[in-house]
């Protein structure tokens, strides 16, 4: 059994200290078959001097060149051929730029276990009937956004009822549905089958305003739940602190915020990040996060903000083992969360500014060593 197969079948998720050798072995592995098929990415780590011996112990993971999320939206790498291609993805974009991944079987399976993996933990899945409000697309053969395929499985762990989606497909796209969602809103409010509401944190508080300024306030039944995804993203000047959402969501939706749970990751990352009982995204066993200075790229200590480094051996198919995204975060001691999970966790701020965003595009480029689109 190879150590990839061996971390991503590990059932304690939140067990990294145990598992730091496994996950060493596991990233050297993985980074062997990238440099082994991936002839651009070998380009890329040969321009900066790396070798795959410089991993010695877990503390040298930040040796490894990452890439950033701007240089994959300009760029794709792949380290198997196209055939072995089973799925395709695309993040939802910035200023027009998007990310576009592919799985092959063994990654796609992999990102599946990780998946149900924690939403055992967290006992999300449930036998009753449920009615579903999307915050997000209706399904669509011509969609492709990864944010849309993450909110029909998240509709799948619970038996829908019936699901009333906030961006409904017609003969001209897509269009806002504000309507009937409030409709459906007040009707599964008078049925006993719990509500589950799935989508970004912007949405869900553009909703609550509205149903604010038309003076419409529901108890929905029990069980109830509400899942948050992607952060705010263009919203960010409009965004308000977590436990402001969750305390509106309570007041106006009757789902008290033990109820309410936001997840974090992203489409060349597919590693679910599931906030704990105390609001936290702790990192589980099968990734490891650094925060770098968003100008220098090197890493931070404990409380100090940057850009979150991602870094995971999942993907054989694209070489994203260690990649830079544009979002700020900080990384905190897992012991200061008091939820009893000890595994460091990271808090995001938001995303970068323009300047910061141009600087990380620099370095990208620079770390290309001439390595073309």
């Amino acid at each position: 059994m190879s150590y990839r197969r061996k971390l991503f079948t590990y059932g304690k998720m939140n067990d990294s200290a145990g598992t730091e050798q496994l996950f060493l072995l596991a990233m050297k592995e993985n980074l062997h078959c990238h440099y082994k098929n991936s002839e651009e990415y070998r380009r890329i780590l040969d321009a900066r001097g790396f070798s795959i011996r410089q991993l010695e112990t877990i503390e040298d993971l930040h040796k490894i060149p990452a890439l950033t999320t701007l240089f994959i939206k300009s760029h794709q790498l792949f380290s198997v051929p196209s055939r072995k291609i089973i799925t395709k993805a695309t993040s939802s974009g910035t200023n027009g730029r998007k990310s576009v991944v592919g799985l092959d079987i063994q990654s796609g399976y992999y990102a599946l276990r990780v998946v149900l993996t924690s939403f055992f933990h967290y006992k999300l899945f449930s036998i009753r009937p449920t009615n579903y409000i999307i915050l997000g697309y209706e399904p669509h053969s011509s969609n492709k956004i990864s944010t849309a395929k993450s909110a029909r499985g998240l509709a799948m762990i619970a038996p829908a009822r019936h699901k009333e989606y906030a961006l409904k497909y017609t003969k001209n796209g897509y269009e806002l549905n504000q309507e009937g969602i409030i409709e459906a809103i007040l009707r599964y409010s008078k049925q006993r089958s719990p509500v589950r509401f799935i989508g970004f944190p912007s949405y869900m508080y553009f909703l609550l305003k509205t149903l604010q300024e038309k003076n419409i306030k529901v108890k929905l039944p029990p069980k109830s739940k509400v899942f948050f995804g992607g952060g705010w993203k263009q919203f960010f000047a409009e965004s308000i602190e977590k436990k402001d959402l969750y305390k509106m969501v309570e007041e106006i939706l009757g789902v008290p915020k033990e109820d309410c749970m936001d997840f974090f990751g992203a489409v060349e990352h597919p590693v679910l990040y599931c906030e704990c009982p105390n609001h936290h995204f702790h990192i589980p066993v099968y990734s490891r996060v650094i925060i770098r200075d968003s100008k220098t790229l090197q890493p931070v200590e404990f409380g100090q903000v940057g850009l979150v480094n991602l870094i995971s051996p999942l993907i054989s198919s694209m070489p994203f083992s260690s990649l830079i995204t544009d979002d700020l975060g900080v990384m905190f001691d897992g012991s200061k969360c008091g939820c009893g999970i000890t595994t460091p966790f990271v808090e995001l701020l938001g995303r970068v500014g323009v300047q910061n965003l141009k600087t990380c595009s620099v370095n990208a480029e620079e770390l290309l060593g001439g390595v073309s689109h």
